[in-house]
């Protein structure tokens, strides 16, 4: 593979992107005055609350936008039999492989996924797909001998190096394990969940017999997961510590597909909604298909770095329920009053789901929002505007308050409307500053919304309503306020569009 440019567009803009990130309280590394933990990150003052936003819009247009959906929170540590059940104990594995020069570990599949990209990339779609089939019929066969042999027939060299001394490929299991209790032994012997979905296959009849919840109906979930990365990169992109959003949706045996076929319309239709261009957005159908699935696709967005997998939708069959059948000694059968056939009323269930980063979401929305706006000043000379263009909804902050001057009675009077509005809306208060460099702090941080209140205020109790994106201002009167930027931040302006 050739040596990737340090100084590309692409990478200049994601480094900005992640020095923006901390500087302005989004995403810290973590433990960083130890010199951080690799690709483990803190969020900050700012990036919890968008994060919490999009987690926030995430379950109520899952549980509150559909009538058959609700929601569980599972505990991380899990009975050790779930995984052996799930295969994860002697299947979750990534094929690594080291460049005996630099020292450096791969992915073994990336690599040759990032050659098929790069064929793509300079339009040789027929020598990027052959490449992709060779690889996914080795990944089958589970030939790693094979695999290496292609990274050797590619000339994939490696980036540091330049070199393709590599190793032989070896398998690698990413879960982390623990021990529970005061003896440690095998039989105390637990995992960090590698996934959110078993804690809801697991809970399946608890949900569906309290809730006496009908088919077709789904299961959702926000939940830490934890995966030992050798290969951990592009900043939040890929990392040990992170957070899934999924839902698993049960339905009749042959009934999957047009349950399948909705969640993909409406989950890409959830993303545009939050603001991502359709033309950022695409399917991904996978020609690989994993051993419990009959369809699978990913909604790739365009990352700086380029078209990755956002979001998952999967058609995972009865797998899940039947191996926990198997493996627990407990029926795992729905009793569907509705089927006429009496001998086909009782059966597992088919599950279609939906699994999506909420840290790959928030890195999304945060490419997707971070603009640079060039411009001529009124002096006549270029200047650059840089500022987050958020959803209104998604914003950390909602509204900022400023007094003109620090005196006259204007400080007194912007922290009334501050009180006014802080109980509706994220706002913020701040006398500190000039209001135009006041202007600036809040673009950076992509609060929608700046009011000023200045002399005229004490005369007729309006106040200058500054728009983020169009830096336009109106006037307006306080007891507008309220109405007016509640209409901006309302979660039915995403609503709507999920119609």
């Amino acid at each position: 593979m050739a040596k990737k440019e340090k100084n590309t567009p692409e990478n200049i803009q994601f480094q900005k992107i992640i020095s923006h990130a901390k500087e302005y309280g989004f995403v810290f590394p973590s433990s960083e005055v130890y010199d951080g933990l690799q690709a483990v990150y803190d969020y900050g003052q700012n990036g919890v609350q968008l994060k919490n936003n999009l987690k926030q819009i995430w379950w109520k247009a899952m549980t509150q936008l559909h009538e058959n959906v609700v929601g569980i929170d599972a505990a991380i540590f899990m009975h050790p039999t779930v995984w052996k059940a799930s295969g994860h104990v002697d299947s979750f594995n990534d094929p690594m492989i080291d460049n005996k020069d630099s020292k450096k570990r791969y992915r073994a599949d990336v690599l040759v996924e990032n050659r098929a990209a790069e064929y793509a990339k300079n339009g040789e779609n027929d020598r990027s797909e052959a490449l992709l089939q060779k690889l996914g019929k080795l990944q089958e066969e589970e030939n790693l001998d094979g695999i290496r042999d292609l990274i050797i027939e590619e000339n994939i060299v490696c980036a540091v190096s330049e070199t393709a001394n590599w190793t032989e490929v070896r398998q690698f299991n990413l879960m982390f394990a623990t021990e529970i209790g005061s003896v440690s032994d095998d039989a105390s012997k637990v995992y960090l969940r590698p996934e959110t979905a078993q804690g809801i296959f697991v809970n399946f009849l608890n949900v569906q017999q309290t809730g006496r919840m009908k088919v077709p109906f789904g299961i959702a979930q926000i939940g830490k997961a934890f995966r030992n990365e050798i290969v951990a990169r592009q900043f939040i992109f890929r990392m040990r510590e992170f957070e899934q959003m999924e839902m698993q949706y049960f339905v009749r045996p042959g009934e999957e597909k047009e349950s399948y076929d909705y969640w993909k319309a409406t989950r890409i239709k959830f993303l545009e909604a939050l603001g991502i261009p359709a033309d950022k957005l695409r399917f991904h159908d996978h020609i690989k298909l994993a051993h419990y699935a009959n369809a699978a696709a990913d909604i790739e967005f365009e990352f700086p770095f380029g078209w990755k997998e956002l979001e998952g939708i999967h058609s995972r069959t009865d797998f899940d329920l039947t191996k926990h059948q198997e493996f627990s000694k407990k029926k795992m059968q729905y009793f569907d009053e509705e089927v006429e056939d009496k001998d086909k009323k009782r059966y597992i269930p088919y599950v279609v789901e939906t699994s999506i980063g909420a840290d790959r979401l928030f890195l999304a929305i945060l490419c997707q929002a971070y603009t640079e706006d060039t411009g001529v000043d009124a002096k006549g000379q270029e200047k650059t505007r840089l500022y987050l263009r958020l959803h209104p909804v998604l914003a950390p902050t909602k509204v900022a308050v400023f007094p003109l001057v620090k005196k006259d009675g204007l400080p007194e009077k912007a922290k009334e409307v501050f009180e006014l509005l802080r109980y509706d809306f994220e706002t913020v208060y701040e006398d500190r500053g000039a209001i135009g460099k006041n202007y600036t702090r809040q673009d950076l941080v992509g609060t929608p919304f700046c009011i000023t209140v200045d002399h005229q205020t004490l005369e007729d109790n309006t106040v200058t309503l500054r728009h983020r994106d169009s830096t336009e201002q109106e006037r307006l009167n306080i007891s507008d306020l309220r109405v007016k930027i509640g209409e901006a931040v309302s979660l039915k302006n995403i609503f709507k569009a999920l119609r």
